[in-house]
C-alpha cells in the first residue's frame, strides 16, 4: 500500500510523491544493496524512486521495480543524464531504459550543467555541448513517449535564466542539495514563480560530519523538535522539506529508517520558524557534501562557483550577502 503522504503537481500535469528513495549509494554501483533498498522502500509504501546513470545501479533499481508487484504506473521513477553523454542524449536515455528494463521514466534530469568528453575529461565552460544545447536535445525526448517530464539538477538562478531565455520548455524540476543548513530560499522562490518544483537531494545533510562541517541531525533544535514528536531528527528535517513545498529523496539502507523517513510529522508554525533559522547560526549556512573538496582549486567538476552561479566559498560555505 502506498504511504499516505502529499504529492506535488509538476508543470507537465504529472504528480510526484513528496518523499522518494534516493539511490546514490555513496559510490557508483551498490548492486544487491541498492536492489534490496528499493525493494524495502516499495514495501514500505514509497512510490517515488530516484536513480541516475552515474549511480551505476539502474539494473538493480529496475529489477526491484519490476519484481515489486507494484503496477509500473503507480511508481514515479527518475533517472539522469551523465556529464559525459551530453552529446548523445537520446542514445543515453535508451541505454538507461535498457538497464532499467522499462519502457519509460517519469522524469529525466540533466544531472549537472557541466559536459565531459566520452572518456570523462571536462569540456571548458561555454564550449559545445553547452547545457542549452543539451537541454534542447532533451526537449525532443518528450515526443518519444520514453519520458513524461524533463528537468535539471544542480542549476542556479543564473543558469536557469540562461536556459529559460534560450529554450522553449520550462524544466519540471530542479534537483539540488537542500536542507535547513542550505535552504536556498532565493532559488526556491525563483523556481516556484516559474512553475519549477525544487527537489531536495541529501535532505538530511550527511550523518556525522567531515572536515569540521556541522551535523544537521545533531543540531539541538532539531533534536528538541524530534523529542517533542517522539520521532527521529531525520523525520524532522524531511517533514520541514515537504511542508515548505519541496520533494525530498533521502537514502537509507536501514529498513526501520526507511519507514521512519516516509512517516511525516505535523510540524507547528513555531517549529518551522525554528528550523527556517538554523542556517543563520554561526558556521551553519553551508553545503554539507564532500564534493566541494574533490579538487584542490575549489572547482566543482571543473567549473568555478561563479560559473555555476553558486554564492559559495571553497568548501561550500555560503558567502555573506552583507
Amino acid at each position: 500500500m502506498a504511504a499516505d503522504i502529499p504529492s506535488f503537481t509538476l508543470n507537465t500535469g504529472y504528480k510526484i510523491p513528496s518523499v522518494g528513495i534516493g539511490c546514490w549509494m555513496g559510490s557508483p554501483g551498490g548492486g544487491e544493496a541498492a536492489e534490496k533498498m528499493c525493494r524495502d522502500a516499495l514495501n514500505a509504501g514509497y512510490r517515488h524512486v530516484d536513480t541516475a546513470y552515474g549511480y551505476g545501479n539502474e539494473e538493480c533499481v529496475g529489477k526491484a521495480i519490476r519484481e515489486s508487484g507494484v503496477p509500473r504506473e503507480d511508481i514515479f521513477l527518475t533517472t539522469k543524464l551523465p556529464n559525459h553523454h551530453h552529446h548523445k542524449v537520446q542514445e543515453s536515455l535508451n541505454e538507461s531504459l535498457s538497464k532499467l528494463g522499462l519502457d519509460y521514466v517519469d522524469l529525466y534530469l540533466m544531472h549537472w550543467p557541466q559536459s565531459f568528453t566520452e572518456d570523462n575529461k571536462p569540456i571548458p565552460c561555454g564550449q559545445s555541448p553547452t547545457f542549452v544545447e543539451t537541454w534542447k536535445a532533451m526537449e525532443e525526448l518528450l515526443e518519444t513517449g520514453k519520458v513524461r517530464s524533463i528537468g535539471v539538477s544542480n542549476f542556479s538562478v543564473k543558469l536557469l535564466e540562461v536556459l529559460l531565455r534560450e529554450s522553449s520548455i520550462v524544466p519540471a524540476t530542479n534537483q539540488v542539495e537542500c536542507h535547513p543548513c542550505l535552504p536556498s530560499d532565493d532559488l526556491k522562490v525563483w523556481c516556484e514563480e516559474r512553475g519549477i518544483l525544487l527537489t531536495a537531494y541529501s535532505p538530511l545533510g550527511r550523518p556525522g560530519s567531515f572536515d569540521g562541517a556541522p551535523s544537521l541531525l545533531g543540531d539541538p533544535d532539531v533534536g528538541s523538535i524530534a523529542q517533542r514528536h517522539t520521532a527521529s531528527p531525520g523525520q524532522v528535517a524531511l517533514s520541514w522539506g515537504v511542508k515548505r513545498g519541496t520533494s525530498v529523496i533521502p537514502k537509507s539502507e536501514n529498513p526501520e529508517r526507511i519507514k521512519q523517513n516516509i512517516t511525516l510529522l505535523d510540524l507547528t508554525d513555531e517549529e518551522m520558524t525554528t528550523l527556517n533559522g538554523i542556517h543563520k547560526k554561526a558556521g551553519m549556512h553551508r553545503s554539507l557534501l564532500s564534493y566541494h573538496n574533490y579538487s584542490s582549486d575549489g572547482t566543482i567538476f571543473s567549473w568555478t562557483y561563479e560559473q555555476l552561479g553558486w554564492n559559495m566559498a571553497k568548501g561550500g560555505v555560503v558567502r555573506s550577502s552583507g
